[in-house]
């Protein structure tokens, strides 16, 4: 099951893992001159007998194996080295030059804040303060502790004694690093300091009036009142607003490092439409060439073959044996991964056939967890981790599993739809409004309702904010 959750992007990783942990466990990719076939582990081909031991089911090839003896392990088990040889033939000279790779450097928020704090003169304690305050801000550039816990923190932690005035002054000089509108508590501040450093006209000075005096009534779009006491007509309402909506409000963020391996989706399947006929494959990462190195099978086949077995031998073989085991059940779970997977997303493409051959949402059926555990006799859990976790790349773009999924809603004429087809019908509603004018949660359910769509103005409303739309107010635009 853990194996199962886990997507194609770790996948390789968790292999890694085993491979390093597990000598008796091998990639076909680090043996040269075997081919794709020189290890299969089948259903029908037999891996041990009841009692688990390995011996002569075993079958064993000389091309290409890695002949390892008994004794020589043993050997090397009671050298002092802990049982690896650290000899060339591993490892190669010891006076060959060491490749380098190159990483790329980043610099960070906050060290390239300091960076600027360096053009400051301050003498050694307040520079000790001021970089304080620099490492209490966040990735976004807003400052989320108090003076006086900051305050606290230099006492206890460096043996800084300082007062919140000075802090608060130290502040200031930050306030006016690149980019601007940092080392703020609230947005309101981030946004006005970003004002106060652009140049002076008319419009700037209007916007600086609209977040200092009616911050509030601006987060809540009640543009007609502000403009009433501004006194301004709409074309200049418009670039003030104009100018505000350019603001950043997370002045930190362009410098945050995103983790490019989380950031980029690898899927999990490929499926294609040949001609009306619909192709499922498996990422090739998903199905890995693993096989049981040679070398442990000979030890084993070396212990059965020996005359003399003295408990050395036998405490070595035990260890041997349980690497093999281990190696065995991985390469079966790995193999029941892929079957798995290839099984859930067969029946989800049969199930929504018609979408995978149209990209058209709403020809997405109402489809279930249940549906799909009952059409590959697995069970609902098993099936759960699948679509929670996967995805599959088609030609009209890449999918969460999960994105299939939704409950059924009945049309006027008693036929089952999708909720996902009445969400994107509701997407497209909101896209095609008139913005100065958007549709309330009522006109909207009235429309749908006209469309043969039988559905209450509070399930309207839960879909809007399923898909992050917020209300009709906070919709409107100049």
């Amino acid at each position: 099951m853990k194996l199962l959750q886990i997507p194609t992007a770790n996948l390789e990783e968790r292999i890694k893992e085993e491979l390093e942990e597990n000598p008796a466990l091998e990639s076909e990719l680090d043996k040269t001159g075997l081919t794709d076939d020189s290890y299969e582990l089948d259903d029908n081909k037999p891996t041990g007998d009841e009692d688990g031991e390995v011996g002569e089911e075993v079958e064993l090839s000389d091309d290409g194996a890695e002949k390892v003896d008994l004794d020589d392990f043993l050997k090397r088990e009671d050298d002092e080295s802990g049982g690896y040889d650290y000899s060339d033939d591993y490892y190669g000279s010891g006076g060959e030059e060491k490749q380098v790779v190159p990483a790329s450097v980043e610099t960070s928020f906050h060290d390239y804040l300091l960076d600027q704090l360096g053009m400051l003169e301050l003498d050694e304690r307040r520079h000790r303060i001021a970089e304080q305050i620099i490492g209490s801000l966040d990735e976004d550039g807003y400052l989320r502790r108090e003076a006086s816990s900051i305050a606290d923190d230099l006492a206890f932690g460096q043996n800084v004694e300082t007062t919140v005035e000075e802090i608060n002054e130290l502040i200031l000089e930050i306030q006016q690093f690149d980019p601007p509108g940092i080392c703020v508590w609230t947005l309101q501040e981030c946004l006005l300091l970003q004002l106060k450093r652009m140049p002076e006209s008319k419009p700037v000075h209007d916007a600086i009036k609209v977040l200092d005096k009616y911050f509030t009534e601006f987060t809540k779009k009640h543009y007609d009142k502000i403009q009433k006491h501004l006194d301004l007509n709409d074309e200049d309402f418009k670039k003030v607003i104009g100018i505000i909506i350019k603001l950043n409000p997370k002045p930190g963020a362009p410098f945050a490092v995103t983790n490019k391996a989380e950031s980029y989706i690898i899927p999990d399947f490929f499926v294609y439409n040949n001609n009306g006929v619909l192709e499922l494959t498996l990422n090739s990462k998903n199905a890995p060439e693993l096989r049981i190195s040679e070398g442990y099978k000979e030890m084993m086949r070396a212990y059965d073959r020996s005359e003399k077995k003295n408990k050395a031998q036998k405490e070595t073989v035990m260890f041997i044996k349980q690497k093999l085991d281990s190696a065995k059940w991985f390469i079966d779970a790995i193999k029941q991964r892929q079957h798995t997977l290839l099984h859930t997303m067969q029946a989800i493409m049969e199930f929504q056939k018609e979408f995978f051959l149209t990209g058209d949402e709403t020809a997405l059926k109402p489809m279930i967890l249940k549906d799909i555990a009952s059409m590959t006799s697995l069970d609902i859990s098993t099936v759960s981790r699948v679509a929670n976790s996967k995805y599959v790349e088609t030609e009209y773009g890449t999918y969460k599993l999960k994105f299939f999924f939704s409950e059924a809603l009945h049309t006027e004429s008693g036929e089952e739809v999708s909720t996902r087809e009445v969400k994107t019908i509701l997407q497209e509603m909101i896209s095609a409004e008139n913005k100065r004018k958007p549709l309330s949660d009522e006109h909207l359910t009235e429309m749908l309702m006209e469309k043969g769509y039988n559905i209450a103005r509070r399930t309207v409303a839960k879909y809007r904010e399923q898909l992050n739309v917020p209300v009709a107010r906070l919709r409107k635009e100049l």
